[in-house]
This record gives C-alpha cells, sequence and structure tokens, in this order.
C-alpha cells in the first residue's frame, strides 16, 4: 500500500468534508493517506517546498505552481458569496493605509493586487491575526478570510468591500479560493483514487453531516456550532464535489487575470 502525506486546513469546511477519510468511513484504494492540519497559508507554502504528496492550497498558489502540481476535480471551495473581505478598524486611517493579508499565495492577496495595483503598504500575516490588528488600530485595511465575513461586527469593525462580489460584478463567475492540489509525479492511477476518495468524502459528509460535527469542533474550540455551520453552508457545496464545467471555467479566468498581471504559469491547472 503506498503513503501518501496530505495537508489540509482547520478550517471547518475542510474538516467536514475530510471527516469520512480522516475517521476511516470513506479510505482510497490502495493508498493510506497520513493527515497533517494547518493554517492555509502554511500549506501553501509546505506544498510549495514540495513537502506533502496531497494540500489543500489556495488557487493562487496553484497557479504558481502549476509546472509541480495538479488540482483535483473534487474538494474545493469556490461559489457565489464566497469571497474575502476588506475590513477597517474604528480608528483614522494613514495615508497610504497599512493593508494585511493573510499570506502572499492566498487568493485573498492575489484578488486584493488585482483590484488595488496601486496599494503602497501590504504586509502578509496569519489570517487570525488581522482583524485584532484592526480593532487595536496597528494596521488599517485587513483583507479577511475564512469567519471574518461571518464575525466582523462582533469586533466593531466596518466592511470596506467585498471582494468576491467584485469578481463576481466583473467575472459573472464563481470565485475560486482553494482546492485539493497533489504531485504532478505521482502515477495517474494514484491520482485518481485521491480524487475519487475526495469526493466520496464529500458526499458522505453532505448525506451524514452531523456525524461530522465532532471533527469540526475538535480543530474550531473557539467557534461557535452556529459558525461552523456557517463555514460549511457557504463553502461546500456542489462544486465541492466535481467543479464541472462552470467551476474548471472560474479557475480559467483566474488564471487568465492573473497572467494578465504576470503572476501564475500557463499549464491547465486542473486534472483532466
Amino acid at each position: 500500500m503506498r503513503r501518501l502525506s496530505i495537508g489540509i486546513s482547520t478550517c471547518p469546511n475542510d474538516t467536514f468534508a475530510f471527516h469520512a477519510l480522516l475517521t476511516g468511513a470513506v479510505r482510497v484504494d490502495g493508498v493510506q493517506l497520513d493527515f497533517e492540519l494547518g493554517d492555509v497559508q502554511e500549506l501553501n507554502q509546505r506544498a510549495a517546498a514540495g513537502d506533502l504528496d496531497v494540500a489543500k492550497i489556495s488557487y493562487a498558489a496553484a497557479l504558481e505552481l502549476a509546472a509541480q502540481r495538479v488540482m483535483l476535480p473534487a474538494g474545493s471551495a469556490l461559489g457565489f458569496g464566497v469571497g474575502p473581505v476588506v475590513l477597517a478598524g474604528p480608528h483614522p486611517h494613514a495615508s497610504p493605509p497599512r493593508v494585511l493579508c493573510p499570506g502572499g499565495q492566498t487568493t485573498a492577496t492575489l484578488l486584493w493586487r488585482l483590484f488595488h495595483p496601486e496599494t503602497v503598504r501590504l504586509d502578509q500575516v496569519v489570517f487570525s491575526a488581522i482583524m485584532p490588528a484592526l480593532r487595536d488600530g496597528s494596521a488599517d485595511l485587513g483583507v479577511c478570510i475564512h469567519e471574518g465575513r461571518f464575525t466582523h461586527r462582533d469586533w466593531n469593525l466596518e466592511l470596506v468591500e467585498d471582494l468576491g462580489a467584485t469578481w463576481e460584478r466583473e467575472t459573472a463567475s464563481p470565485l475560486p479560493l482553494g482546492g485539493i492540489s497533489v504531485r504532478r509525479s505521482l502515477p495517474a492511477e494514484v491520482i485518481a483514487a485521491v480524487a475519487e476518495g475526495v469526493r466520496e468524502s464529500v458526499e458522505w459528509a453532505r448525506a451524514n453531516p452531523d456525524a461530522c460535527l465532532a471533527t469540526m469542533r475538535a480543530h474550531a474550540q473557539e467557534h461557535t456550532d452556529e459558525v461552523l455551520w456557517k463555514h460549511v453552508e457557504l463553502y461546500v457545496n456542489d462544486w465541492t464535489v466535481d467543479l464541472g464545467p462552470v467551476g474548471r471555467g472560474a479557475i480559467a479566468e483566474l488564471a487568465r487575470r492573473a497572467r494578465a498581471v504576470g503572476l501564475g504559469q500557463g499549464e491547465s491547472i486542473v486534472v483532466d
């Protein structure tokens, strides 16, 4: 049996989608998956370093790593109303403002650069540090992912822009945030088996949602169950089961726009 290292994020949508593979309710034929969980930017960096066989990564990172990695048709987070939000704190802003993003290889940073290329002061921090920095005044604007969309009012933060809505207005496409990447060097039959296992795991979770709650809670103890389910509702959908032509088209559009500003590579990034 082949052993593969796999990294997924601690976000509730990932622990929901991968619960069945994590617990053995679904297995991959001929493959043992050794799971590691981490922050999405950490996973982007580890995938770039080549030390994970399978990894959840941002689509912005996937564009940069297209020569080394290919994205699976199952396991992605993309949709309408799912994008990063730009938040501001209650303090006066510096000029030019200091903008925080959740990692240089995240789709959030790519979107900010696409829509705000004039930015001068752009700093990268772990996503969980952005809202505290806005609240205490050490930053002016923050591009927030994950629960920032749901909880920013609790932090007394103002919504300045929904980057996902900006994307939707310009493209009429769902926004590709992240997906499951594998090494291109793996045998085609192994890639196919992993893809099928991911698809089955997502379908299992959607059929048995309550069974996944303990796994979601274990990796997001700071969140209420309501916030956990909002993650699932927003980020797990039919495109998570299979990208289909609409999902693939959205990824191609992101790649086209990234290349237009000198980012990403030309290779197809989703397995056929």
